[in-house]
């Protein structure tokens, strides 16, 4: 599976792809180089997200869960809440204003990882920061 490089606030991180949700991880690369915004969550704790509203990215659930360790990276495809991506830096369950949400967990931030509260102390204090994931060389 190929590996993904996500610069964001000045750190870059190298993230692995998982095996237990290629149709997500598929999908996904079709989309490479994607840029967003990251914002701090609003309800789950130590984690960054990009909310991206209705888009659709046409997988469903795979290898979903509520508790993203740090490092880890989910894809919720929508449904109770809005389509979004969340990363976690620290203690983090995954929720919205509706209550307890899972999404895939399709990468794992494999490098880089010591650089993760800087990031999201950074989105949580400075506000939206830039995103690039991108194939690695």
């Amino acid at each position: 599976m190929p590996r993904l490089r996500i610069t964001a606030a000045g750190q870059t991180f190298l993230a692995d792809t998982h095996p237990d949700a290629p149709e997500t991880v598929a999908a996904f690369l079709t989309l490479l180089p994607y840029r967003q915004k990251l914002i701090h969550v609003r309800w789950s704790g130590e984690g960054c997200w990009i909310p991206l509203g209705e888009f659709k990215l046409g997988v469903g659930f795979e290898n979903h869960t509520s508790h993203p360790s740090v490092g880890d990276i989910l894809f919720y495809p929508g449904g109770y809440s809005e389509t979004e991506i969340i990363l976690a830096y620290g203690s983090c369950c995954f929720a919205s204003k509706m209550g307890q949400l899972a999404g895939n967990h399709f990468l794992t931030i494999v490098e880089g990882r010591e650089n993760l509260r800087a990031l999201g102390t950074k989105v949580l204090w400075e506000g939206a920061q830039d995103v690039v994931f991108e194939l690695a060389d």
